[in-house]
């Protein structure tokens, strides 16, 4: 006890904290979804607090892009095609040995988002697309846990904390999600960015966790650093029809899951096969065609043509280097087949 004093003695300083919000802080769970700009800092601010479980879910591995702006990777993981999530854990590990941090590979979707939402007191937001962002409002919602949304691109950053019964939901802010191509990955991002809103998103969902809702902002805060200018839209109201809070419809846990899409702005296509997939098994057969790094989590396949396959053991395929589902497919069709 003597040593979590010592590790959080400047944080139980700060009075709206003290002694038993931190104790609090101990007892929850929480989810991070995403585990790229936002969720590294995300999950470093929550395991330096001493949040007692942290749950991290990542579909992805290091690559020599994220390092910029990525802040719990470095040029090892790259080398070692570590997916995010593990990399991460370890990481964490290293940095707070006393919280429980929980790495989980794989894509967020209807099939699973109930499964990862599993005794969690609050679910963070570490994605890049609203596809995903939507499915995480919705199942956040039907089962009355907090969300707190954020989102970074360029020099313009979006945060809010939604609550269930309490505030409106983040479909009655942004109705489709539209980025007009503004990606990242299209248009680029500068780092502080990232971590300004991932520390608005972790402040939040500090307060709700101690049970401090007086000081909650109740905005959703919009900023643009390079322009110099910020606005809070003030969480008065949902809309009258909003599908998710009003309706209890939640068409996002009732569309359609896609076999093959694209993620934006990754120049990459994702088929999903509904087997799972032997990594040694794969290895082997394609290392007759083609370069193959195997590592106990994917298979990282350079091909001839200039594209890369990954390959996940849950059916889980990367195209990288094209967003044309058309050549995406005749690759796969190649060297995986139908």
């Amino acid at each position: 006890m003597e040593q979590a004093y010592e590790r959080y003695s400047r944080q139980m300083l700060f009075k709206p904290i003290g002694e038993e919000g931190q104790k609090k802080l101990n007892e929850q769970t929480v989810l991070v979804v995403g585990v790229g700009a936002l969720g590294t800092v995300l999950a470093n601010h929550l395991v330096r607090a001493g949040v007692g479980r942290i749950r991290i879910v990542d579909r992805d591995y290091v690559e020599q892009s994220n390092l910029q702006r990525q802040m719990l990777f470095d040029e090892e993981d790259v080398k070692n095609h570590l997916p995010k999530a593990i990399a991460a854990k370890e990481k964490l590990s290293k940095i707070n040995s006393d919280v429980k941090v929980e790495a989980i590979v794989a894509n967020a979707s209807i099939e699973n988002i109930e499964s990862l939402m599993e005794e969690v007191d609050l679910v963070l937001d570490g994605t890049d697309n609203f596809k995903t962002r939507f499915l995480l409002n919705d199942s956040c919602f039907k089962n009355g846990i907090p969300f707190a949304y954020g989102g970074a691109v360029s020099a313009r950053g979006m945060s809010a904390l939604f609550i269930p019964s309490q505030t409106p939901c983040l479909r009655c802010f942004i109705d489709n999600g539209e980025t007009q191509g503004q990606t990242c990955d299209t248009i680029g991002v500068i780092s502080p960015v990232v971590d300004i809103v991932a520390s608005y998103q972790v402040v939040e969902a500090m307060k709700f966790l101690i049970g401090d809702l007086k000081a909650l902002r109740n905005t959703l805060r919009t900023f643009d650093l390079w322009g110099n200018h910020q606005y809070d839209m003030k969480m008065v109201k949902p809309k009258e029809d909003c599908p998710t809070c009003q309706k209890a419809e939640y068409p996002a846990l009732h569309a359609s899951e896609d076999d093959i899409t694209t993620l934006c702005g990754r120049e990459t296509v994702q088929i999903q096969r509904q087997s799972k997939m032997d990594l040694t098994e794969w290895a082997e057969r394609l290392e007759r065609v083609a370069e193959v790094k195997k590592t106990p989590f994917l298979i990282r396949v350079q091909l001839v043509e200039g594209e890369r396959i990954v390959i996940f053991p849950d059916g889980r395929i990367l195209i990288q280097g094209t967003e044309d589902l058309t050549r995406a497919k005749s690759l796969y069709s190649k060297y995986i087949g139908d």
